[in-house]
Formats: structure tokens, C-alpha cells, sequence
């Protein structure tokens, strides 16, 4: 083979090479995130994938198996970190945009509701293709239990978790907020009172969330969403 023939085939098998001519093709996978009290997605890659159990990992700083609030507030300054892009100590109206449709694009009131991993699809509603993210009206159905937002898919009936911890409304969000909203909302988990969590407890209180939101509310019932108080003063 003649000199020049093999220099070019070296560098057409070679991995610069390869990069350029070959398309990288990258699965997504259609499952629901759990997205965690303060707004942080959690997306399985494998059917066995227990993404709720995956985030109470993360946030139980010490592996006792059980949650507190002072570790909640410290997972929260951790995420806060990762939505205040430019690091100037705020998550600005910018940033939010940023977190709405980059980072948990399925919290959006229009986006269609996923499946769990390994969950069938209830093809007798079925009307095109229900893992598609274009543009369509919300509306209550039995799947979503009439939820919007990421308390779908959470532990909270709070549909933007993240612009919902900005207690004086001032469109901007500090690290004091985000971890005060953190200890509020570990309050609000803590149905027992007794300053600490375990997974099984979440669990259940997931459970809860959704049958809730299956059932038919009277006109008299208490509104069953939940935020964070007003401030002081308002």
C-alpha cells in the first residue's frame, strides 16, 4: 500500500477522527424526575432507579438514615449554588428562566405529565404522544390528579419550588430565603414533629400527595396547596 494511502487511513481511524465524522446520538428517557422540596430534579436512567431514595441520600449529610432540618437547609445552599449563575448571592428573574426551561423543564404547568420508570401508559387517553414537551393547555386529569407543576412529581404541592422560597416577593431569591424556605418546608414534611425524617416517611408522604389530588374536592373542603407564609407586615 502506498505511503500516503496509509498515513490516511491511520488518521481517519484515529479518535479525532472519528469525533468529527461519526454524530454523537444521545437517548433521552421519557420518566419522571422526583423533584426534591427545593426544586431539584432527579431522573432516573434505569427502571430500578429510585430517584426520591436517590435525593434522601444526598441530603442525609451524616448516612443516619434520617433527615433534619439543618441538613435540608445545607442541601438547599448546596442547589442554590448550582441556580445562582453569575455567583452574585441571588437567583434573579434570569436565573429562574434558566431553571424553568433548562434544568426541571417538566415543572411547566404545560408540559405533559411522565410516566414513572417501567409504568405503562394508559392508552385509553391516549392522543399523540404524551412524553412530548410542545406547548399544549394544562388540564386536570386522573394521571396528574389535577397537580400542575413539579408537585407532580414531588413531595409538596408547590409548582415552582424554587420561585416559591422568594418570601418578600421582590422577584430575587438570596441564600438566607432558600434555606429559610427549607427549614419551612422540612416543617411542613415533619407531620410527626419529631425534628427528624426517614425515607419511608416521604415515601408515604408522596403517596398521600397524589391520592389527594385524585379526589373529587367539595366545595367546602380547605384548599389542600401549599406555599410559604406571607412575610411579616404584608
Amino acid at each position: 500500500m502506498p505511503v500516503p494511502a496509509l498515513i490516511f487511513l491511520l488518521a481517519a481511524s484515529s479518535p479525532e477522527a472519528v469525533s468529527r465524522t461519526t454524530p454523537v446520538v444521545v437517548t433521552g428517557r421519557p420518566w419522571a424526575p422526583f423533584i426534591s422540596p427545593m426544586g431539584e430534579p432527579f431522573r432516573a436512567h434505569r427502571t430500578s432507579d429510585d430517584t426520591l431514595a436517590a435525593w434522601f441520600a444526598q441530603a442525609d449529610g451524616n448516612h443516619d438514615g434520617s433527615l433534619t432540618a439543618e441538613e435540608m437547609a445545607a442541601d438547599a445552599a448546596r442547589f442554590f449554588a448550582t441556580l445562582d449563575t453569575d455567583h452574585d448571592g441571588e437567583v434573579g428573574p434570569d436565573e429562574l428562566v434558566h431553571y424553568e426551561w433548562e434544568v426541571a423543564p417538566e415543572i411547566q404547568v404545560n408540559a405533559r405529565t411522565k410516566r414513572q420508570p417501567g409504568e405503562k401508559p394508559d392508552l385509553s387517553r391516549r392522543s399523540g404522544d404524551e412524553d412530548d414537551f410542545s406547548a399544549r393547555p394544562a388540564r386536570r386529569d386522573r394521571k396528574s390528579g389535577g397537580l400542575q407543576g413539579a408537585a407532580r412529581y414531588s413531595l409538596l404541592n408547590m409548582p415552582e419550588p424554587v420561585a416559591a422560597a422568594d418570601a418578600d416577593f421582590n422577584r430575587g431569591i438570596t441564600l438566607a430565603e432558600f434555606r429559610q424556605a427549607a427549614v419551612a418546608r422540612f416543617q411542613l414534611l415533619d407531620t410527626a414533629r419529631q425534628g427528624r425524617i426517614g425515607l419511608a416517611q416521604l415515601q408515604a408522604v408522596r403517596s398521600s400527595l397524589q391520592m389527594a389530588g385524585r379526589q373529587k374536592p367539595n366545595d367546602d373542603s380547605p384548599d389542600p396547596r401549599v406555599g410559604n407564609p406571607l412575610p411579616p407586615g404584608k
